[in-house]
């Protein structure tokens, strides 16, 4: 089940910079950490010190291989929406069932402590990359996740 939005990831090669423009807005960094199986930093930007509200991830590559570095060449700008799901599992074959296209076949650790995801493509009309997110303690909605956000070694794709 979808508990919330977690965050929406915006795609640059300048990080500092973004980060920059996102103070300016009011927002702080309030996490970071690096997704290394798909060579990405990742800082996490909000309003407010409630870890549970919605975040604004600034992703850039740290690696030349990243997987990223194909969309980046097209260049910067909105890169996905996050969802956070009490079973990444469950969630991901229920999006499937209903025409959403897996990019990962199982799920990879995430940049922040404990965070597990899992990225799909959104069917036209939205055609928006999608990730569901999975923390080892939920940060909104059910008090505990029903499953083991990570059960196989993690893979990347995208």
């Amino acid at each position: 089940m979808i508990l919330g939005i977690d965050h929406v990831g915006l795609l640059t090669a300048d990080a500092e910079g973004v980060g920059a423009l996102l103070a300016v807005l009011g927002l702080s960094k309030a996490d970071s950490g690096v997704a290394g199986d798909y060579g990405v930093s990742c800082d996490f930007w909000q309003v407010g010190a409630d870890l549970a509200a919605p975040a604004v991830e600034v992703v850039a590559p740290v690696r030349e291989d990243s997987a990223v570095a194909g969309r980046l060449a097209r260049g910067p700008g909105l890169y996905h929406l996050a969802f956070e799901v009490d079973d990444l599992g469950a969630e991901a074959s229920r999006l499937r069932a209903n025409g959403f296209a897996l990019v990962d076949a199982e799920p990879c650790r995430g940049a922040r402590e404990g965070m597990a995801v899992q990225y799909l493509y959104a069917p036209k009309p939205a055609g928006v990359l999608v990730e569901l997110v999975q923390y080892a303690t939920a940060r909104r909605g059910l008090s505990q996740p029903s499953g083991n956000p990570i059960s196989t070694p993690p893979k990347s794709g995208l």
